[in-house]
């Protein structure tokens, strides 16, 4: 087994999801859909929903607070926060030094990552790198999106979000463990297939973008399963090669929740049993960057991770941004 990236372990996680919830049955009343749909399609029953006066940052900060209890730390011990997100509080500043002040860690240095429903794997990749570097000891991760502030909800697609974020503090790791590999990958082709194009420099806000509705997402999604189901496997192969490891060496993969029938799709293609492909989005949906630190923080709080598991980590997101990474569990 390669060990390609060395010394570095999550050492705590958490969570956070809002209260709201809106259920399969309830979007019925509002949007042309299907409840039985949705579930047999995406494998969503109900998804979270953040107040109007919930930001990401609001969410983003509970569930950060949680992974540095469960860490054993205190704020003032995180050298580094990194929040992925791709519903920022704001255009300026990043949404992590927003975090950074509502948990009062003035220790840390502070910045966003912009790679969507990839965005925590990515976020964890560079996370590692300080720390295996040594340049920080304690780096928080979080994974934060509210993607019913940006959505349409009149449109069909307004069935595969719902809001949440995760975290995890990675730290240093004594003994050979921890995290073995990451393959990144990105193809800016795929670009117009999952965008929101208004509110940047390209199309400022005005009230033409507003009438266009240019501010919400939009989702080409039989472009997603066909680029999912082609790049995930890809992603997974070469990590599996990298490590030396076979996918009959994985314990359980944590991955991103773009859709109950991608993530069926993908396990058949490398022969992975479904029973080890871990899921959530029944309860929260796509939950974007916060869908892996969620689903990860579940299964460590339940005891489902042991130490010595190999976890594959998969996502998929925006830009076209995929990856994989593999952790055996310290």
């Amino acid at each position: 087994m390669k060990q390609l990236v060395r010394n570095v372990k999550i050492i705590g996680t958490g969570s956070y999801v809002p209260s709201t919830i809106y259920t399969n049955e309830y979007l019925e009343t509002i949007l042309p859909t299907n409840a039985d749909w949705i579930f047999e399609n995406l494998g969503i029953k109900e998804r979270r929903i953040a107040s109007e006066t919930e930001a990401t940052s609001d969410l983003a900060w509970r569930a950060g607070e949680k992974a540095i209890s469960n860490a054993g730390l205190t704020k003032d011990d995180i050298d580094l926060i990194i929040v992925a997100t791709a519903t920022p509080d704001r255009l300026a500043p990043s949404t992590a030094c927003i975090v950074q002040d509502k948990l009062q860690a003035y220790n840390a240095a502070a910045f966003d990552i912009s790679a969507v429903c990839s965005g925590f794997l990515f976020g964890m990749s560079v996370a590692s790198q300080y720390v295996a570097s040594g340049v920080y000891d304690n780096v928080l991760i979080i994974g934060a999106d509210t993607f019913s502030k940006i959505t349409d909800w009149t449109r069909r697609d307004a069935v595969f979000f719902g809001d949440g974020a995760g975290a995890a503090v990675i730290s240093h790791c004594k003994d050979d463990g921890g995290f073995l590999a990451y393959r990144l990958y990105s193809d800016g082709k795929g670009k117009e297939n999952f965008t929101i194009p208004g509110g940047g420099s390209e199309f400022p806000a005005t009230s033409k973008t507003l009438e266009e509705k240019k501010h919400f997402f939009k989702m080409n999604g039989s472009a997603v399963y066909e680029t999912a189901t082609k790049v995930l496997p890809k992603a997974i192969m070469q990590v599996l090669e990298d490590t030396g490891l076979s996918i009959e060496d994985v314990d359980l993969m944590v991955p991103h929740q773009p859709s109950i029938k991608i993530l069926q799709k993908t396990a058949e293609i490398i022969g992975l049993p479904f029973e080890k492909v871990m899921t959530n989005m029944d309860k929260y949906a796509n939950t974007s960057g916060g869908t892996l630190p969620i689903l990860l923080d579940e299964l460590h709080r339940a005891g489902k991770i042991k130490k010595g598991n190999i976890i594959l980590f998969v996502a998929v997101g925006s830009g076209w941004t995929y990856g994989a990474s593999i952790i055996r569990w310290m």
